[in-house]
């Protein structure tokens, strides 16, 4: 493990091993929703029937093959209760996928398993879920909460997978074997990221990341595929991580300077914007003169001074 952190401190981040080019793993889906995310999207799609309980429908296709009984999928996905429409998941915006074991997942999972186990990588995707293979007809009080005999929607991607015999959930890996899946991981997110394909290349990022949380150059690269994306404070949060365990690289410091003038920018913008909106504050303007008071004034103390003389006179 030294020698792996070895290596990353010893190769800039912003630069292209040549050896981590090859892909092990094709595609990735665009985890970013049709709409805000509140409500489930609008689907005109064909419904395909997957189960008595579980139907789906695409948004976007995905490309390859689709996991089999045992493998390690990878999944972005919203959840909602299909009566109220109220969201109780979603891992978008944790920023985290959900790993599901196909033929291994969590008994309120089944509805979902089924779903994934349907589609190929990359793919977009709404699953209508009955409550028997969701939460139940006692529901869920806790974390998520889950109301009784609640049929379940879902928005889901297929963000990627492992095919392994043995069905190992992640906590179950030996250390070697958790190193070689996040290599892996980070050799598709470093094609993607040549690619600039950022949102893919951020997802496999995520994943390598789940392995080992202090990836330094999974970091860089995730903040900089969600720079590209616009995602500035998310992609800080990952520069300003990447710089406690390599404080002296450049390309990291050069991409908190950039994040830095880019504020900066956003600022005089807004208040050039604020500025055209008001408009500028109004100088005072001089009081017009008028004439007509100053002779009065004029006269008045004229006359008072005449008053006054022949009173000296008069005494």
């Amino acid at each position: 493990m030294e020698g792996v952190q070895e290596q990353q401190k010893s190769q800039p981040y912003g630069q292209e091993d040549e050896s981590e080019i090859i892909t092990e793993n094709v595609g990735s889906a665009q985890s970013v929703a049709t709409q805000d995310g509140s409500y489930p999207p609008i689907v005109d799609s064909k419904v395909e029937v997957l189960h008595d309980k579980v139907t789906k429908q695409i948004i976007k296709e995905g490309q390859g093959q689709k996991p089999s009984k045992y493998s390690t999928c990878f999944v972005h996905y919203r959840a909602w209760t299909e009566s109220t429409q109220h969201k109780f998941e979603d891992t978008w915006h944790e920023q985290q996928p959900l790993e599901i074991i196909i033929g291994k997942e969590k008994k309120e999972m089944t509805g979902l398993a089924v779903g994934v186990s349907s589609m190929k990588t990359g793919e977009h995707a709404l699953l209508h879920v009955g409550w028997e293979l969701g939460y139940g007809k006692e529901g869920s009080f806790s974390f998520p909460n889950v109301p009784p005999m609640a049929d379940i929607i879902y928005e889901v991607v297929l963000i990627g997978f492992d095919e392994t015999k043995e069905g190992k959930a992640r906590s179950e890996l030996t250390v070697e074997e958790r190193i070689g899946a996040a290599d892996r991981r980070k050799m598709d997110g470093n094609a993607l990221y040549k690619e600039e394909k950022w949102e893919e290349a951020m997802q496999q990022y995520e994943m390598v990341l789940a392995e080992d949380e202090n990836n330094v150059k999974a970091l860089f690269r995730r903040g900089k595929s969600r720079a590209e994306l616009g995602q500035t404070e998310a992609a800080r949060e990952d520069f300003l991580k990447a710089c406690k365990f390599a404080p002296e690289d450049k390309a990291i410091a050069r991409e908190l300077r950039w994040l830095a003038e880019h504020d900066k920018a956003v600022y005089q913008k807004q208040k050039e914007i604020y500025k055209g909106i008001f408009g500028p504050r109004p100088e005072p303007k001089p009081k017009s003169t008028n004439w007509l008071v100053i002779f009065w004034q004029w006269l008045v103390s004229l006359l008072y001074r005449l008053f006054r003389c022949e009173r000296v006179k008069a005494d």
